[in-house]
């Protein structure tokens, strides 16, 4: 879901359908009503109920204001809210946990078993349904924390769906298996082990091993690419959620040329000489107040199939923003829903502009259509 600790915090909600049907749906299970085969004929009044949509919340009281026509399970990432939970549930949606843990920690059994006890107790007592394991440290193939993370994802899904029947339990992944980040993870045993994964296809800029110049956060045929290595793997589409970012990076320019390309300073990150971590992260709301002020307007990008802008700021320093709007999320979308994948979601249901005012009204309508389109 978010980053790492030193990055800033970020990413992940909860699931919610319908109204018309929410009562039955859970204790049906939504994993079975949803497991069909891509080529199946949906069972739902509504089409769209069989695509879900997985929402990281961070907290606060946006959710309010979410599409909860489209959500099938929140994750709550916030403090613990309980009006939150009890609105979910009356939406028919899953409410989940955030689950995190030092590596270092698990690899012993008994205390892999006590962390997982803790996390079962804690669902019950909240009346959550499930827990959302976001774990992105780094692991080395073959170390004992390959091994025991494999293990921890297993024994929490057989704990929660024995203690907690209907339970989901979920794990975060990043955008490509490829060792990402340093993440070397026994990608096949987990998504054998859990319900499902939320592939985390944005942040692609974290390790920039060539020229270090800005790019987009979630560029299209390299987020396809990630998916299709994890399918490549043996890992069925339907255990895989597309995950997009509402949100962007903004770069300063150490220099900017007239064919838009924006040089970056050079921060390393996890081996690689060059990172994202060079830009700032920014909400979509923020980057829709600024985008039709700036000095370009909006510009696309063909190749990456993203939208991006540039501006100067008070100092004169020029900046590049990269982000994803209904265009470039409508595209990826459609490849999940073709694909066959299990569904989509966001980092972070938050990040949008829930005031009245019409046009924000208007802009954050189109991100949520954009998931299902």
């Amino acid at each position: 879901a978010g980053r790492y600790p030193a990055r800033p915090a970020r990413r992940h909600g909860s699931p919610a359908m319908g109204r018309s049907w929410s009562r039955w749906l859970l204790s049906l299970g939504l994993l079975q009503l949803l497991g069909r085969s891509a080529g199946g004929t949906c069972p739902c009044q509504d089409p769209r109920l069989c695509h879900p949509v997985f929402v990281f919340d961070v907290g606060k009281e946006t959710w309010k204001s979410y599409d909860w026509s489209k959500i099938t399970t929140v994750a709550a990432f916030g403090k613990y809210d309980p009006e939150l939970m009890c609105y979910a549930h009356s939406e028919g949606s899953r409410i989940v946990l955030k689950g995190d843990v030092p590596l270092q920690e698990i690899v012993d059994p008994a205390k892999r078993a006590a962390w997982i006890s803790q996390q079962v107790d804690l669902a019950k007592k909240q009346y959550m349904d499930g827990i959302n394991i976001d774990i992105e440290q780094e692991v080395h193939e073959t170390s004992p924390e390959y091994y025991a993370l494999a293990d921890l994802v297993k024994e929490t899904t057989d704990a929660f769906h024995r203690e907690i029947p209907g339970s989901q339990v979920t794990f975060d992944v990043a955008w490509s298996p490829a060792c990402i980040d340093r993440r070397c993870y026994n990608y096949t045993a987990i998504a054998d082990a859990c319900d499902f994964l939320f592939v985390m296809s944005y942040d692609e800029q974290s390790q920039i091993w060539t020229d270090c110049i800005a790019k987009a956060n979630a560029p299209y045929l390299q987020t396809l690419v990630g998916y299709e290595e994890y399918i490549t793997m043996g890992i069925d589409p339907k255990k895989l959620v597309m995950g997009v970012p509402w949100y962007g990076y903004d770069y300063v320019c150490q220099n900017l040329s007239k064919d838009h390309v924006c040089s970056l300073s050079k921060v390393p990150f996890r081996g690689a000489p060059c990172s994202d971590a060079a830009g700032s992260q920014v909400p979509y709301r923020a980057i829709m107040k600024q985008v039709n002020s700036s000095l370009s307007g909006m510009l696309w990008d063909e190749i990456q199939k993203s939208p991006f802008y540039e501006y100067k700021d008070s100092l004169g320093h020029f900046h590049q923003v990269w982000y994803d709007d209904p265009r470039s999320i409508s595209l990826k979308a459609a490849y999940a829903k073709n694909r066959g994948l299990r569904g989509i979601g966001m980092w972070n249901g938050n990040s949008l502009d829930y005031s009245r005012e019409a046009v924000a009204e208007q802009q954050t309508a189109a991100m949520w259509q954009a998931l299902t389109p």
